[in-house]
């Protein structure tokens, strides 16, 4: 029987007009992470200016690229981007500017852990309201508990225009992927656009099913420790590699979706 090799379902954005000057890896960052940002606004992500994506700059240690201040989420695009180094010099030409604790999460995360390459904070409904409660995720659902095992929390420090709070940002996310900041939103990193993004998905939806589940104060069906434990163990593999690609499966469809409905991020 003859074999037929099947190519990868996996797809690259592809850059559609790189600016002249512009290296092609930089260009392919600003696409992956405009298209982040479209996809955010079209599942009710954004805060109208409130909240930021990053995406380290390809072959940099301390240069990132960062939604300006001033744009909403379903117009960004990829020239749009500011390129910050973590001092929070602006490297490339813009008529907006950074907005400054945008620049002190995203440059704490970038500066203190080499492998998140991408930073996403969001302040949903669900993540804002879970953020606030004083129990946290709790372990009530699958999509919580999936993400369980790699979730951390940072406690409020008001609104984060202080560089000192870098230190501690970094300290409580240690080896986590996820983050809830207490009393402010959700954060998740990853080592490229699809990771972050899955992540980011994955604790969003974890949320929203606890508001849904605690509505009317209903009291929650608990589950067995050992199951808790069984299925955070399932969620590493999820998370990071595994069934789910590391968020490769997910990203490459949603792509695919926004390139069919709203191509206009690779401008």
């Amino acid at each position: 029987m003859k074999t037929v090799s099947r190519k990868s379902t996996v797809t690259r954005i592809r850059p559609s007009r790189q600016p002249r000057g512009m290296n092609a890896s930089e260009w392919e960052a600003r696409c992956e992470l405009a298209a982040a940002y479209r996809l955010a606004a079209s599942l009710g992500w954004s805060d109208f200016l409130g909240t930021h994506f990053s995406l380290r700059v390809p072959g940099t240690g301390d240069e990132f690229l960062l939604n300006p201040y001033g744009m909403l989420f379903d117009e960004m695009t990829a020239s749009a981007l500011i390129k910050v180094d973590t001092e929070g010099n602006k490297l490339s030409e813009s008529p907006y500017e950074v907005n400054r604790a945008g620049f002190v999460i995203h440059s704490a995360v970038h500066l203190g852990a080499p492998e998140a390459h991408c930073v996403m904070h969001c302040h949903t409904i669900a993540g804002v309201g879970v953020s606030a409660q004083k129990q946290g995720l709790l372990p009530i659902t699958q999509m919580a508990l999936t993400a369980w095992s790699e979730i951390r929390y940072h406690d409020y420090e008001g609104v984060a225009d202080n560089e000192d709070e870098r230190v501690r940002i970094v300290d409580d996310l240690g080896e986590g992927t996820m983050m809830i900041l207490r009393n402010h939103g959700t954060l998740s990193v990853g080592r490229n656009v699809g990771e972050a993004f899955a992540r980011m998905n994955r604790i969003e939806r974890a949320c929203r099913f606890q508001l849904a589940a605690l509505t009317g104060g209903a009291e929650p069906n608990l589950i067995p420790q050992e199951v808790v434990d069984y299925t955070a163990q399932q969620g590493r593999e999820i998370n990071n590699a595994g069934r789910a690609a590391g968020g490769k499966l997910l990203w490459s469809a949603l792509v695919r979706k926004l390139d069919r409905e709203d191509p206009g991020y690779r401008m």
